[in-house]
């Protein structure tokens, strides 16, 4: 069934997805989704779907030791998440502008191991490598150096720009952002989309066709 789920979510765009949440009423409509701030940086590969991998990094400031089992602690956590996985990095540190997250050794690693991209609060880098790889980045920007990259903490909650992102939630993002699936919607969200999908279609085929008018689109828009 997980399967079946992450398959059907690729069917459907990213806005689609955040109406139809929408309409189910299960959490404020300010929430679930990251800003402008975490922008998609390979859009043309079209929808990425996976089950969240957790870690707080940290990389300008140096509040603990580098300690590199932490590494593979998070490539373990990879291994073992259900398929696909997506990295969610949450910066601890100050000055989150300043260093990537995340590059062509680390993404060729998460490549091997199921990760389908990376959701990051700072930066990335390495990007004609990793883009030739089709490995998906949504970041805030690009940036040269990792500077102090260290692993923190891996499996627990992040703050991803505001959202809350548990190991294992769905991460659905394309060209046009990113936003979380809430659980249990497996039953109840494909209706939803049609329902988006279809109202959307008949406003559309009216407003382009030859008996357009102002007053029977208010009527349709208050339906």
């Amino acid at each position: 069934m997980a399967n079946a789920w992450i398959e059907y979510l690729k069917t459907v765009d990213t806005p689609t997805l955040s109406n139809a949440i929408e309409l189910l009423g299960i959490r404020p409509r300010h929430e679930g989704f990251t800003s402008l701030e975490i922008r998609c940086q390979f859009p043309e590969f079209g929808r990425m779907v996976g089950y969240a991998v957790t870690a707080q990094v940290e990389t300008m400031t140096q509040l603990e030791p580098l300690d590199r089992g932490k590494f593979a602690d998070l490539y373990e956590a990879l291994e073992a998440s259900a398929k696909p996985g997506v990295i969610a990095f949450q910066e601890i540190g100050g000055r989150g502008s300043f260093a990537a997250h995340c590059g062509e050794v680390m993404a060729t690693i998460f490549t091997r191991l199921g990760g389908v991209g990376l959701v990051s609060d700072c930066g990335v880098r390495d990007i004609p490598e990793v883009r030739a790889m089709g490995f998906q980045y949504f970041a805030r920007g690009r940036v040269a150096s990792h500077a102090n990259f260290r692993i923190a903490r891996v499996g627990v909650p992040v703050q991803i720009d505001g959202v809350v992102v548990q190991p294992g939630d769905i991460l659905h993002g394309d060209e046009n952002g990113l936003l979380l699936i809430p659980a249990g919607l497996e039953d109840s969200l494909p209706g939803k989309v049609e329902e988006v999908r279809v109202r959307e279609r008949k406003l559309m085929d009216y407003v382009r066709g030859e008996d357009f008018l102002l007053p029977k689109l208010r009527q349709i828009m208050v339906e």
